[in-house]
C-alpha cells in the first residue's frame, strides 16, 4: 500500500528487454477501461483534462501495484504484495526487474505489504527504492544491484519506508508508516515511537513531521515551498505545510478531508505544472486546484493507489490494485527532479 534478485539491466541504453510478459491488448481502442470515468466537478477541469479523454487499461495480472516512476521510456512500478518490481512498456509489456524486491525472501504472493514501494530517480543516475520488508531505502546501480542508502533514524530501524520524493532544492523526503510490519503499530519489531516524514539533505537525516498517524503519499509544488502529505487513516486527509529553506515545516492545515471509511484511502499523490494536486482517495483520484477547489475525479473499477507522470508530463499512469491505467492530460505533469 501507500499504503515497497533476478536482475535485468534496465534504465540505460545497454539494457536488454527480456523476462516476464503480463497481459496486454493490441491497440488503444481495445484498451479503453470498462467501468472507468472522468467526472467533471468544475469547468476548470477542461484546461487540465480534455473533454472526451478516455482511460486505458494498459496491463493487468498483478497483486497490488504501487510506487510508479517513468524512466527511459518505461514505467517502473512495484507489486508491493507480490514482492516484485517491474518495468512496463507503452504497448503493455511488463518485464520483471527484481524478484524479492522488498529485500526479504519470505513474502508470499498474497501476503502482506512486504515488497518494494516508492521508486525515485537520484541525481547520480541511480534509483532509490523503498523496501517494506527490509525496512529501508536502497540505491540501485546500473545493474540493479541494491545497496543500503538509509535504514535508521537515531539508531532505530525505520518502520517501512513508503513513498519518497526529491524536493526542488535536492533534499530527499520520505514517509514511514508501519504498513510493512505484521501488526503495524503494535508489532514488537517496531522501534520508532512515531510514523514520520523524514528529510535527508547534506548527509543529515531529520524528522520534520512526527504527528501523522499514517503518512503516505508526498509531493511538493514547483517552488518547493509547499509540501503535501496524505494521511491514510484512521482519519483520512491530505495535509498541506509551508516549508522553510532549512527544511522545517509550519502551518500544517488539512487541504482535503475524506469522511467515513472506504477500502481505498488517501495514498499516492503528484502535482502538475500548474500546481494542481492529483491525489488518490476514497472513490478515486481527485484533481484539486492550488486554491483547494476539487476540479474533477478519476474513477476506476479498482482501488487507485498511486500515480506517475510520463512522456514529459503529457501522460498520467495510475497503479490500481491488479492493473495499470493511463490517460492523456492537457496540463503537463511535473516530472521528477532527476528523471530521465
Amino acid at each position: 500500500m501507500c499504503l515497497g534478485l533476478r536482475l535485468i539491466v534496465a534504465g540505460v541504453a545497454s539494457i536488454a528487454l527480456s523476462g516476464v510478459v503480463m497481459s496486454q491488448t493490441p491497440d488503444a481502442e481495445k484498451r479503453v477501461a470498462s467501468g472507468a470515468e472522468i467526472v467533471r466537478l468544475d469547468p476548470g477541469l477542461d484546461a487540465v483534462i480534455a473533454p472526451g479523454t478516455k482511460i486505458e487499461k494498459v496491463a493487468s495480472g498483478f497483486v497490488f501495484t504501487e510506487g510508479p516512476m517513468w524512466r527511459s521510456g518505461r514505467l517502473w512500478f512495484s507489486d508491493v504484495k507480490g514482492n516484485k518490481m517491474y518495468a512496463l512498456t507503452p504497448d503493455g509489456k511488463s518485464v520483471l526487474l527484481m524478484d524479492h524486491s522488498g529485500g526479504i525472501d519470505n513474502a508470499s504472493s498474497g501476503g502482506g505489504f512486504k515488497g518494494s514501494n516508492g521508486i525515485a530517480p537520484a541525481k547520480d543516475g541511480s534509483v532509490l527504492v523503498t523496501q517494506h520488508g527490509a525496512r529501508r531505502i536502497v540505491r540501485l546501480d546500473e545493474h540493479l544491484k541494491p545497496s543500503t542508502f538509509l535504514d535508521r533514524f537515531e539508531g532505530k530501524r525505520f518502520n517501512s519506508p513508503n513513498d519518497l520524493v526529491f524536493a526542488p532544492d535536492g533534499s530527499l523526503w520520505f514517509t514511514d508508516p508501519p504498513y510493512g510490519l505484521d501488526r503495524q503499530d503494535r508489532d514488537p519489531a517496531k522501534e520508532l515511537g512515531f510514523n514520520g516524514v523524514f528529510r535527508y539533505a547534506d548527509g543529515k537525516l531529520t524528522a520534520p513531521i512526527r504527528n501523522l498517524s499514517r503518512p503516505n503519499g508526498i509531493g511538493f509544488n514547483r517552488d518547493g515551498k509547499t509540501l503535501y502529505v496524505s494521511n491514510s487513516g484512521p482519519e483520512m486527509f491530505v495535509e498541506k505545510y509551508k516549508v522553510a529553506a532549512d527544511g522545517s515545516v509550519s502551518d500544517g492545515t488539512k487541504f482535503i478531508e475524506y469522511p467515513g471509511s472506504a477500502p481505498d484511502v488517501p495514498d499516492g499523490l503528484k502535482l502538475d505544472s500548474a500546481d494542481n494536486l492529483w491525489t488518490s482517495g476514497p472513490g478515486g483520484i481527485r484533481v484539486i486546484s492550488p486554491a483547494g477547489k476539487v476540479l474533477g475525479q478519476i474513477k476506476l473499477p479498482e482501488v487507485a493507489a498511486n500515480l506517475a507522470w510520463a512522456d514529459g508530463g503529457k501522460t498520467l499512469y495510475i497503479t490500481a490494485s491488479t492493473s495499470i491505467y493511463r490517460l492523456r492530460v492537457k496540463t503537463p505533469g511535473a516530472m521528477p527532479l532527476y528523471g530521465r
